[in-house]
């Protein structure tokens, strides 16, 4: 009898119990919790003279708010820059996916695609979940294929149309490059 099916004998008055299965590691590995890359110090001076021309924009138009959303969003890049993640242990189970103190069951997750950045290999996961609407766990030395093959028994691999968003994020980032590559 597996773990699945209910007991139940003929002539007990017993209701039946259903036992639950119970939580197989189907494969897990420790990364960083982001993609990161030592930044170059023109990276820095960019990012300083993009940020000191949009405030002193904004205080001629007297945006005192977005002078300081420019400030913040300047601060955390800078940080994000500066700061090296710390390495987080990745979990995928036939239950779901942990990851670091999170657990995310499959019925949670919705689709699943590959892509690179900063030189890294990224598993992005979209959530069927308000916060976060995606999961990006960094893969390392994971094979791309065995993550591809044990994924698509539980979620569909497709990578979503990007968003007006994401497209103009891109075409920024080509118009405008903060260091060179």
């Amino acid at each position: 009898m597996t773990a699945q099916e209910a007991v139940k004998e003929k002539d007990s008055p017993t209701p039946m119990v259903i036992v639950p299965e119970e939580a197989k590691t189907l494969f897990a590995w420790k990364a960083p919790m982001r993609p990161f890359k030592r930044r170059s110090r023109e990276y820095f001076t960019t990012l300083g003279a993009i940020v000191f021309l949009v405030v002193v924009i904004l205080v001629f138009l007297k945006e005192w708010l977005l002078i300081g959303v420019v400030g913040a969003v300047g601060f955390v890049t800078y940080v994000l820059a500066t700061v090296p993640p710390h390495e987080e242990e990745h979990t995928v189970t036939n239950k779901g996916i942990r990851t670091g103190e999170r657990f995310y069951p499959w019925e949670w997750l919705q689709q699943f695609w590959f892509t690179d950045k900063l030189g890294e290999k990224l598993l992005l996961i979209q959530t069927k979940i308000a916060s976060p609407r995606r999961l990006l766990l960094v893969l390392r030395e994971v094979e791309e294929e065995k993550v591809k093959e044990t994924l698509s028994k539980y979620m569909i691999a497709d990578k979503p149309e990007e968003t007006w968003l994401e497209k103009a994020g891109v075409w920024l980032q080509k118009k405008f490059p903060l260091d060179s590559e």
